[in-house]
């Protein structure tokens, strides 16, 4: 599998790049990422093939997006899918800060707000940051947060957006997977028409397998698989890696240790198993992926193209580390 291959992203009639590059971390998540630095990671991300690229305000609030739309601008608009979010936005003193982000704005935060009249807002502060006329995909971030304003009168929003044609698609970006599949549920028709989803499909944990993926399967509704590396924890520990100092559950350690046991024995790089992974269920179109410098595109656009034998899956059942009957991955 290539990152550059095309697929069809559900019902929506956009293709997009099996790889998608999540755009939080050229926003400054963890560590400072200059403006020459991040529209490197996008120029390489570009010349590899990747053509999904998902951004939000909350991002470094507001540098993410005008960098991506710096980056992208003067490149052909149909040739990619762009995605952002709507759920904060981004104000003089805006109280709901968070210590992720490295260097951000002086005297900007973000504010929590779901209703109609906050997301149109949103919508058009997104535009004018990006510099473009039109959006691909809209998440609805973090329903969790405020559930009933997001799935009424966001929602109401985000399908008006795309009836006028300013956005092509209707999705939610989730960290909880019962919140999606209850989204769905809930949402007037016709509904979202994508989820992107954060963690819970992947190596370390498939519980977007319980009700969420069944559920999209069922109703087209494609889904954008991220964080694939569990925030840093599949990666060998360094200084650069967000959680080398966190004391993990023994449960959770002995997952990782099993999975670094089994993947030695089939010669076979953890991280190109967790790029993988997703694409064994017949909902995921393409898996997003961050990173702050060009190296670290290159590498998952190789662990992406690296085989992982049939083998490999099946030991994985065996041991425990998948459920017995997860879907996987052909070789």
């Amino acid at each position: 599998m290539r990152a550059d291959d095309r697929v069809p992203l559900g019902r929506t009639g956009l293709r997009v790049s099996r790889l998608g590059l999540g755009l939080a971390s050229v926003g400054g998540l963890f560590a400072p990422v200059s403006d020459r630095q991040a529209a490197e990671v996008l120029e390489r991300a570009w010349q590899l093939g990747i053509r999904v690229y998902d951004t939000a305000p909350v991002y470094g609030y507001g540098r993410s997006e005008r960098r991506t739309g710096a980056a992208l601008a003067g490149l052909p608009r149909n040739a990619f899918v762009l995605c952002t979010k709507v759920g904060r936005l981004i104000e003089q003193g805006g109280p709901d800060t968070q210590p992720i982000w490295a260097n951000p704005p002086e005297g900007v935060g973000p504010r929590k707000d779901y209703s109609y009249t906050g997301v149109m807002r949103s919508v058009a502060e997104s535009l004018e940051r990006l510099g473009m006329d039109r959006v691909d995909v809209l998440h609805v971030h973090d329903p969790d947060e405020e559930f009933g304003s997001a799935v009424g009168e966001a929602y109401r929003a985000l399908a008006e957006l795309r009836e006028r044609g300013t956005i092509g698609a209707v999705s939610i970006g989730v960290n909880h997977a019962p919140i999606a599949a209850r989204f769905l549920r809930e949402a007037a028709a016709p509904g979202p028409d994508c989820v992107l989803l954060a963690g819970r499909y992947g190596l370390l944990d498939q519980s977007g397998l319980d009700e969420l993926l069944p559920l999209c399967e069922e109703r087209g509704v494609a889904v954008l698989a991220a964080g694939v590396y569990h925030g840093g924890l599949l990666a060998e520990p360094g200084p650069g890696t967000p959680h080398a100092h966190t004391a993990l559950l023994p449960r959770t350690a002995a997952r990782i240790a099993g999975w670094r046991e089994l993947c030695r024995q089939f010669e076979v790089p953890l991280l190109a198993a967790a790029v993988r992974f997703p694409f064994g269920h017949p909902a995921v179109a393409a898996v997003v992926v961050g990173a702050r410098t060009a190296t670290e595109v290159e590498q998952s656009a190789a662990w992406l193209a690296h085989p992982v034998p049939d083998a490999l899956w099946i030991q994985a059942r065996r041991a425990g580390l998948l459920p017995t009957l997860c879907p996987v991955p052909p070789a």
